[in-house]
Parts: C-alpha cells; structure tokens; sequence
C-alpha cells in the first residue's frame, strides 16, 4: 500500500459493495453464469463446466452501488490521480472516457469486478481486496514517486484512526502512522499523541513541491476547523515531509498560537466535518473584505496576547460591517442587529461597545489584564466566528452591513 487515501477510500467502499450486493443476492437476484468448456484426462472427452458473470452481474447495479454513502469519497479519490486510464486500458476496457471523473466512475466499476472476479458470494477476503488493489495501485503509480507530509493538529481528538477529507487529505491520528516522526505525534510536552494533518501527493515534475502545497491545503482545514467550532485548534509551526520511502525532512508552515479546549470528532460526525471542510476551502475567498476579515480572524485565533487578539478580532467586524470606518459608532448595533434577538439586542450593543472602548485602552496602552478581558474576547470571536461561517456557508449575504441595517430599520418601519 503506497497511497494511503486511497487505500483508505476504496476499502470502505468494497465493504458497503459487498453488503450491497449479499443484500441482492439474498432478496433474490441471481449472478448470471456462461458454460466453459474445457478438455477432460482424454482429449476427445469435453467437459463443461459453469463460469459466474459477476462482471455482469455489478454492472448491472452500478446505479445502485453509486448511491453509497463511500462512493462519492472513493471516486473523488481516483478522480484526483493521474493513471487512471493505464488502469483501464491494462483490463482491457474497450473505452476510456477523456473526463477524470468518468473515468474514475469507470474504474470503481472495474476494481470492484475485479475485488470479486468470479465469485458467487460476495464477500470481502483481504487476499481477494489485496490483489484487485496492488493491480489498481500498480497502474496509477508505476514510475511516479509518492511524497507523504505530516504536521501536527493540536486540541484536536477523534474517535476513528483516520478521516479522509478527500484528494490526497486525511486527519490520522498519530499512532495509527507508521513510521510518523516522534517529533510530529509528541510534540512539546503533548500528554497523548496528536492528531496529525496528512496530505499524500503522486509527484509531478510540474507541481508546487509537496511542502508547499501541503501548506496551503492544511492551512485550508485549519480555516474550517476554527469555523467548525469555537474551540481553538493550532497547526504546529513545522511540518515533516518524505518522498518514497527516504528520510523525513522538517519545513516551517508559518503557523502558530495555543490551542484553547478540544474538539472531539466522533465517527458520526465525520461526514458533516468531511462535507464542512470541503464546503469552505471551495468558498473561502481569495480577496476582499471577507478575506481580509477571515485573515484577522485567523491572527487572533493566533495571538498569544488576549488584548491583540481583541483588537484583530474587532477589525474583523469592522471589515464587514463599518465600511464608513470606526468614527461612525454604527458597529455596536449592527452587530447586535446579526447576532442577538431584538429583545437582547440593547445587551449586545453595550458589549461590544464595552470591547471597542477597551480596544482604544490597548492600543493607549492602559488596558487592565484580568479575566474580564477573556471573556470578552470569547464573545466578540464568537460574533466574528458566526458571522464568517455562516457566510461562507451561504446562509448570510455577504454584504452584511445591508442586512444589519434592514434588521435595524424593521421596528421603525413596523411602527
């Protein structure tokens, strides 16, 4: 096994293959059969003898079999690689379709004929899923190195030893690694291993180094997972990096902070999690006032100091809702218009005032240093956090200053 992901990915979806298809077969449905013949000790004897087509007999389910909650996951996996039409071509498949996605449709369909290649009942023997796999593995991979790098995810825990995230991404935790370095499982004076951020690469001559690459897309699930919940999760500074089966090079990220709490994912949640990730690194925007805002989100979630972190997090608001700049007051209420109930709404707008006059002590200098400041940094990045989210996710306009105001002109227009 050389590309773990994938191994991952095609594995659960033989499983729920194989329950799919003994279901069919005990309501009935028959594999079809083609008579052999074959020469007995005397060669004027024929014999016969009965081949199953199960070949046939998947194809003709593969409407079904699409449906299964592991195939979206197992098909995005193949979809990502490059070989896929080796693959094809070397079982003799008479088309290769040209989209990657078809043909990873294709290929499902083909290693699963091949996981259960003449067999009449369907289940999953590790000697049968071994070979269809070294065949697929072989042909996506022959001639290509592979790059594994590793970074530590800390105030993270879950309950699976791995969660594939999708091309070539896995949360793993530490001790299901073989071979991970000690330095990235125990980091500082960790009590228990950490989960690690994993991303396996096929080399190409003409991609970013696997580094480079695996900075921007762990950053990327960092980004969801502070939007996920408000615990904070950090990415240790360095990441750790390999290609084949050489040594394990060390390479900064560039990332820092504490983690505050721990957020647990267990197996039930794990779909929501893969789905939220994957929603956010696709909407999370590259430019503008909600990038902006989302980057000093992300510096506070970052700040050793409570005081700096209060002040990112109150630029942040101000990026998306007081476009007219500080010294027009307006983002008190508007705030309090998006994140409170109208009954609640005097409350709100009081705290955050409360924060922006702190703010100005910060930046003078004079501001106290007690838990009063905690508390009150936890509920303007709970704010910034909500509204961020539910942005990216598409429950928001994105001109969050015109929806504050509409909430905040309703009453008088009632009246």
């Amino acid at each position: 096994m050389r590309h773990r992901p994938l191994h991952v990915a095609l594995s659960a979806f033989a499983d729920e293959c194989a329950w799919q298809l003994s279901e069919d077969t005990a309501d009935g449905a028959e594999v079809p059969f083609e008579i052999v013949e074959s020469r007995g000790a005397r060669r004027d004897t024929p014999l016969y003898c009965y081949r199953p087509l199960t070949e046939t007999f998947i194809r003709d389910r593969v409407g079904v079999l699409e449906r299964l909650p592991s195939y979206p996951a197992a098909a995005r996996a193949l979809a990502a690689l490059d070989g896929v039409d080796d693959y094809l071509r070397a079982q003799a498949e008479p088309r290769v379709p040209a989209a990657p996605r078809e043909r990873a449709d294709l290929a499902l369909c083909v290693f699963i004929s091949r996981v259960f290649s003449e067999a009449t009942e369907f289940v999953i023997t590790p000697e049968r899923f071994d070979r269809a796999y070294r065949e697929l593995e072989d042909a996506l991979l022959d001639g290509r190195a592979e790059s594994v790098v590793v970074a530590p995810l800390l105030g993270l825990r879950l309950h699976s030893a791995e969660v594939p995230l999708g091309q070539g991404l896995s949360l793993i935790r530490g001790e299901e690694l073989q071979d991970a370095p000690a330095e990235a499982v125990w980091p500082g004076a960790a009590q228990e291993p950490c989960v690690l951020a994993c991303l396996t690469l096929v080399d190409d001559p003409g991609a970013p180094a696997p580094l480079s690459e695996a900075a921007v897309r762990f950053r990327r699930i960092l980004t969801a997972l502070r939007l996920y919940d408000p615990v904070r999760v950090t990415l240790g500074p360095v990441a750790w990096a390999r290609s084949g089966a050489g040594p394990w090079a060390i390479g900064g990220l560039g990332t820092g902070g504490r983690p505050s709490g721990v957020i647990t994912i267990a197996e039930e949640a794990e779909d929501e999690l893969r789905a939220f990730c994957n929603l956010i690194a696709r909407r999370t925007p590259r430019a503008g006032e909600l990038a902006w805002a989302l980057r000093r989100y992300e510096l506070g979630c970052e700040r050793p100091s409570a005081l700096e972190a209060l002040t990112d997090h109150l630029l942040g608001l101000r990026a998306l809702l007081e476009p007219e700049g500080s010294q027009s007051g307006r983002l008190a209420g508007r705030v309090a218009a998006l994140c409170a109930t109208p009954e609640e709404r005097l409350a709100l707008t009081e705290r955050v005032a409360h924060a922006i006059s702190m703010e100005r002590a910060i930046v003078a200098g004079l501001a106290p240093i007690d838990g009063g400041v905690e508390k009150l940094l936890a509920e303007v990045a709970g704010h910034l956090r909500a509204l961020l989210r539910d942005v990216l996710c598409g429950h928001l306009d994105s001109d969050l200053r015109c929806v504050a105001d509409q909430l905040l002109a309703e009453p008088t227009a009632a009246a």
